[in-house]
């Protein structure tokens, strides 16, 4: 029998699949057996995960496919991209697969000169060629923006940064478990380790709350500093058989709210104003979750 290698670079990029559909998976293997091959190279296990799991646990029988990559990169390459082309990913899947599939086309080397493979040499003259960048033309394919394919390399090595410390909570992340934000991800990828492993305990425990990184709180302006919402004056419990009334607000408290989502509005249309042609329906998204974002974290501090 052939020796399968399951490699945990690998596998660990690939989605989990929840307990409903893995049953029902399974269910449909007892009853038809595999008829899907699982995809191989030079035996290392790269398609069919959950296939092969459930075959070697109910000793079904199986076939398998080898495909050839000249190495680690390229294979992952094939991962991302076949994923994404099959499967309904989740917004923060989608930009962590996009991240992955960027960083590994950096690492391709085609020439002594060290250039990307997409970067080519013009023989007669030694200049380089005017071609695209790797990241103009992975936006052109994922139909986003560059600014967004470079978040998401971000975002990818900020949940990498994570998994190395604790893959139950890169797994808890990617299939949704959790709700981290995305700024905070991408702030990971140049986090300290003491931050990155505090917070992937959290995750982990299952003690991790969604909180708005710092850098993107409200401010007067872009170079001054955040300013924090008042302090929400404790209550006083009503005498009994009283009504309790509604809290209120002093003039000076709602004047300095009014201020600060006034810098918060400006701030958005700033955002606004900078997309243009090139930019994504995703920049777009990301721009008005960012503006909800800073409503709700005033919200929950009044």
């Amino acid at each position: 029998m052939q020796e399968i290698i399951i490699d945990e670079q690998f596998r660990g990029i690939m989605p989990i699949l929840d307990e409903e559909t893995y049953r029902l998976l399974e269910e449909n293997i007892l009853e038809n057996g595999c008829r899907d091959a699982l995809v191989l190279w030079n035996d290392i296990l790269i398609d069919g995960y959950n296939r092969y799991r459930i075959c070697t646990e109910h000793d079904i029988p199986f076939e398998t496919v080898t495909k050839g990559f000249g190495n680690r990169e390229e294979v992952l390459i094939w991962l991302v991209t076949n994923q994404i082309s099959r499967r309904n990913l989740s917004p923060i899947q989608l930009s962590y697969y996009r991240g992955l599939h960027y960083r590994a086309e950096r690492k391709l080397i085609s020439n002594a000169r060290g250039k990307n493979q997409y970067s080519e040499v013009d023989s007669q003259n030694g200049n380089q060629a005017k071609t695209e960048t790797t990241m103009a033309r992975l936006a052109k394919q994922y139909k986003v923006s560059k600014n967004t394919v470079n978040r998401d390399t971000k975002l990818s090595e900020g949940i990498e940064a994570i998994g190395q410390v604790s893959p139950e909570a890169k797994t808890k992340i990617l299939s949704g478990e959790v709700e981290i934000n995305k700024k905070k991800l991408q702030s990971l990828s140049t986090g300290t380790k003491e931050e990155i492993e505090a917070i992937a305990m959290e995750i982990e425990e299952g003690t991790y709350k969604k909180r708005t990184p710092a850098a993107s709180a409200p401010a007067t302006s872009a170079s001054a500093p955040a300013q924090a919402p008042p302090p929400a004056r404790p209550a006083t419990p009503p005498p009994p058989g009283v009504a309790r009334e509604p809290a209120s607000l002093t003039p000076e408290e709602m004047q300095k709210i009014e201020k600060i989502i006034s810098d918060m509005t400006n701030g958005f249309d700033e955002m606004l104003n900078k997309l243009d042609g090139n930019s994504s329906l995703e920049d777009l998204r990301d721009a008005i979750k960012d503006y909800i974002d800073k409503l709700e974290n005033l919200c929950r501090n009044i």
